[in-house]
């Protein structure tokens, strides 16, 4: 028992103020933060037909708050018909973005493999393949995550290195990740780039971001939902965000109510005594 109540109806209550907003949204305001709007600005100013280079590093942990971002990038970035340059620096985020391109180009904006995105897949080497992909894609990779040939894509052709490349997103989760990206990538080629990042990595990053050397940043699973916010179409993370402002309401409620029964029993037992 805490406080008279139940410890199984807590768990019960808080069971459901977690599953029934995940079962059925409620789309809750969202208070959207400035490096979020600015990652909005920054992809929508981006021309039409222009390359994106789009790194998913992260991995199963971690997909709860990176992945959200990463669906809502594609949507973003294949709705202004922006051609993508899909890869990975971790094993993992190779299968995870194979599975988020199914997700988006494939089966909602069916995209054409090759010509409107590619996936390169995971190669070993962290920054090391940043440094070789600043020399030379083909050299790289040799073929994509599939085992075609690199040079027969139509979306390759003309790319030699990271020159051609007009921005770059970089969805990290630790090392190597956006930090690797701007000091071997961005600024020595004079790229822009935006990131998403775990919410313990918002910190590390802020000072890039006020630098202007990221010219945005989504944090967490609250930057995701504010980027699904922005670019109008709820999604995960904002179903997520629903389950734990409910969550933390019931909390709240539960702490009340203690604090209240506590209060009584110390009356009762003054007037005992």
């Amino acid at each position: 028992m805490a406080g008279g109540i139940d410890r199984r109806v807590i768990f019960l209550f808080m069971g459901a103020a977690v599953a029934l907003p995940l079962l059925f949204p409620l789309h809750l305001p969202v208070e959207v933060s400035q490096p979020a709007r600015d990652v909005y600005r920054a992809i929508e100013e981006i021309p039409e037909g222009s390359l994106v280079l789009m790194d998913f590093t992260y991995g199963p942990s971690t997909y709860p708050e990176v992945n959200p971002m990463a669906v809502a990038f594609l949507r973003h970035c294949l709705r202004r018909h922006l051609r993508l340059i899909c890869m990975s620096l971790w094993t993992d985020g190779a299968f995870l973005a194979s599975a988020a391109l199914d997700q988006v180009a494939e089966r909602e904006f069916h995209a054409r493999y090759g010509e409107d995105y590619v996936n390169l897949g995971f190669k070993a080497g962290n920054e090391v393949v940043i440094k070789s992909i600043a020399e030379s894609f083909s050299v790289t990779y040799p073929v994509d995550n599939y085992g075609r040939p690199t040079a027969t894509l139509p979306i390759m052709r003309g790319v030699e290195n990271l020159a051609n490349v007009d921005f770059i997103i970089s969805l990290t989760a630790g090392y190597p990740g956006t930090n690797e990206w701007v000091l071997y990538a961005a600024d020595p080629l004079g790229k822009p780039i935006i990131s998403g990042t775990t919410a313990v990595q918002v910190n590390e990053m802020m000072p890039y971001v006020r630098s202007g050397q990221v010219l945005g940043l989504l944090g967490g699973m609250s930057g995701a939902a504010e980027y699904e916010a922005l670019v109008g179409r709820p999604d995960r993370a904002t179903r997520f965000m629903d389950a734990q402002s409910v969550a933390h309401l019931v909390i709240v409620v539960f702490i009340v109510l203690g604090n209240i029964a506590y209060a009584a029993e110390r009356r009762r037992a003054r007037r005992r005594g």
